[in-house]
Order: structure tokens, then sequence, then C-alpha cells
């Protein structure tokens, strides 16, 4: 069932690098991204070329996210957004982040860098299977609901190419959840 016309919401800590890719895959921008980089030069350029790039408070308190989203039809989504979201904001929202770790399979791949986790084992045949799922934000790490996942089998060599991988796959899984949580507005 496709959503008509929810605002889509962005946030994220890093470069927003793949806020512009997914943008260009869906050909529909976010209504709204947000950063707490205070650095504009280390934003994507293309990204801020293409919508306004809203700069929040490092740590943002419930007020600051409410004022930001907005609209409790909202549709949020993570990209590498590095802050814990208040329980509140949680309950409020319908917000997703990706996780690059298969958590479906692995629970201890949970937290911070899975995919280093992933590369690091000295067991090669403890991580057979490598991906990501999409859950719904909770106030506890990767704990949400988890609305969409894909694996393949694990036959890279080092971070890196792992990384990379599962990137592609994430940018996958990013497409279709938008494409059904956010009507595309130029399609009306």
């Amino acid at each position: 069932m496709i959503l008509n016309n929810k605002k889509w919401v962005t946030f994220f800590s890093h470069t927003g690098s793949e806020i512009y890719n997914l943008s260009k895959a869906i050909g529909r921008f976010p209504d709204l991204v947000i950063t707490n980089n205070s650095d504009p030069q280390s934003i994507n350029r293309k990204l801020r070329d293409n919508v306004s790039v809203t700069v929040m408070s490092d740590r943002p308190s419930v007020s600051q996210y409410r004022d930001m989203i907005g609209d409790t039809e909202s549709v949020v989504t993570l990209h590498g957004w590095m802050r814990i979201i208040p329980e509140s904001i949680c309950k409020m929202y319908e917000i997703y982040n990706l996780h690059p770790g298969l958590i479906t399979h692995y629970p201890e791949l949970k937290g911070a860098d899975p995919q280093k986790k992933v590369a690091e084992e000295v067991d090669e045949s403890r991580y057979k299977k490598v991906g990501c799922v999409i859950h719904k934000v909770t106030p506890e790490v990767d704990e949400g609901e988890i609305v969409a996942s894909c694996s393949t089998c694990n036959h890279f060599a080092g971070v890196g190419t792992l990384t990379e991988q599962l990137h592609n796959m994430a940018c996958e899984l990013w497409v279709d959840l938008i494409k059904v949580r956010v009507a595309d507005k130029q399609a009306s």
C-alpha cells in the first residue's frame, strides 16, 4: 500500500551522500534534510545543490526534534544519524534506520561497525551470510521491528569490499522502502 504524499524527512551525521544517491535513484529529494554536521564543506555538494540542508544542534532535545520534523504523519529515515532518538520521538513518528549487519541471523552484530566485526572475524565459518536490515527506530539500539532485509553469501575479502557491497545492498533496500512509504509527489 502506498501512503500518499507523506512528508519525507532525513537525518545524517556524515556527508549526506547516501541521501543524494537514494534521491537520484527514486527521482525525488526529501522534503527536509537535517544534519548535525556543522561543516558545510564536508556535506555532499550535489545534495546541497538540490535541497536545503538544515543544521541542528549536535545533541538535539525532544522539542528540537519535534520542531524540525513537524507533522506527525512524516516518514523519517536515518542515514548515518549517529544519535539515539528520544523515546517520545520514536513513539510520535514513523522512523526507519538501516543497519549494515545481518542481525536477523547474527544478533551480536547490533551496534556500531558490524561490517568491521564481520571482516575481522578469524573464524571464517562464523559469518557465512552478510546483509543489511531496515528496522523501525526504538530507543534501544537496533532493536526495532525489522521491515526489510537482504543478504548474500560472504565471499568478501576485507572491510572495504564488504562495506561497498553492503552499501549497494542498503541503497536497494532504501529505494524499495521509500517507494512504499512515501508516494512520488511528482506523479500527482
